[in-house]
């Protein structure tokens, strides 16, 4: 028993270190700060699992960092969505177009005037492409071979590239 109290000791002085170690991992100190209690809560209620005559600073800095990864490892799992529609609904929605804003829907309607210029051969896979067809969709349905289809969709795009240079 004699050896809690420096023990507990030796953690409380460890916190300014902690806190610094927990600012350089998260980069916000409100995390940082919870950081350091989970940390110092974890040290003390694994007392009994620290050896004497081992670097007790690499040991805090170890359980800091398992912790830390182990929340990034959590809150990466809670923020994938997973598609369990038996069509896969959600993966197949299209994702957001820039259409909401003035700018993007001028955008796209300026573009659609200059791809309307552009031959059919080039236009029309190109714009299959756009609207999501694979490659070998394109090729079935325009009964072109798969090739000359990606060509002509690299192509478009390099054109329009050049002709939308200064939109950037």
């Amino acid at each position: 028993m004699s050896s809690k109290p420096s023990f507990v000791t030796s953690v409380l002085g460890m916190q300014a270190n902690l806190r610094s170690f927990a600012m350089k991992l998260t980069l916000d100190k409100d995390e940082a700060h919870d950081l350091v209690q989970d940390t110092t809560l974890k040290a003390l209620s694994n007392e009994s699992k620290f050896v004497d005559n081992t670097n007790f600073k690499g040991w805090m800095l170890t359980i800091m960092r398992n912790i830390f990864i182990n929340n990034y490892r959590k809150s990466a799992r809670e923020n994938t969505m997973t598609d369990n529609t038996e069509d896969l609904y959600h993966l197949n929605l299209s994702q957001e177009s820039g259409l909401e804003t003035p700018d993007g829907a001028f955008a796209v309607n300026e573009i659609s005037q200059i791809l309307a210029e552009f031959p059919a051969d080039y236009r029309e896979p190109f714009s299959l492409h756009v609207a999501g067809y694979k490659y070998e969709e394109i090729a079935e349905s325009l009964s072109m071979p798969l090739g000359t289809v990606k060509s002509r969709i690299f192509f478009t795009r390099k054109k329009l590239r050049e002709i939308l240079k200064d939109y950037r």
